[in-house]
């Protein structure tokens, strides 16, 4: 079966191979940039519509920066609002890292790339203690390293569009 998808992130340009370090600190020999295909409105499109039909939720919330631009999709896709989870409190203004309202609502957090699930971790962490109900994770690219059975842990289950094995059309 043809993943759309992985196919769409191909096309636009989401696969780089090389040496590199990724958030999680591993080194890989590909790296999975979501962020920029998803600067392609097609491809954005897809992504948002996708995520939508793959949880029941009141907002949807993407952790900055790769997040916010899926989340956005997916709350337009949904007709659904959408908040945005800072990557540091601000010291000015209203402060606090979540912006929008999340207290007391089911809240669907989508992410543009999983490895070990660390800062898809603090999003739920930070969702929580603000209030949110969270119980599954969309990612564009689960590159199938541990963040499914890391969310486990927390009760929350990790749906993905595609795995690294899709996109990149690895052959062992």
């Amino acid at each position: 079966m043809v993943n759309r998808i992985a196919e769409l992130l191909r096309e636009n340009g989401a696969v780089e191979f090389g040496d590199f370090t990724l958030a999680s600190g591993r080194k890989s020999s590909y790296y999975l940039d979501v962020k920029k295909a998803v600067t392609h409105p097609a491809v954005l499109m897809a992504i948002g519509e996708e995520m939508a039909r793959r949880a029941d939720f009141d907002v949807v919330a993407g952790v900055a920066v790769g997040g916010i631009s899926i989340a956005v999709a997916t709350a337009i896709a949904s007709s659904k609002p959408y908040a945005i989870i800072r990557s540091a409190g601000k010291s000015h203004g209203t402060g606090g890292r979540i912006i929008g309202n999340i207290s007391g609502k089911r809240v669907l957090l989508v992410e543009d790339v999983t490895t070990s699930g660390g800062s898809v971790i603090g999003g739920i962490e930070e969702l929580r203690a603000g209030g949110a109900e969270i119980d599954t994770v969309v990612t564009v690219v689960d590159r199938e390293a541990g963040a499914a059975e890391a969310l486990g842990r927390l009760g929350v289950h990790l749906v993905a569009l595609a795995t690294a094995r899709d996109v990149v059309q690895w052959r062992e």
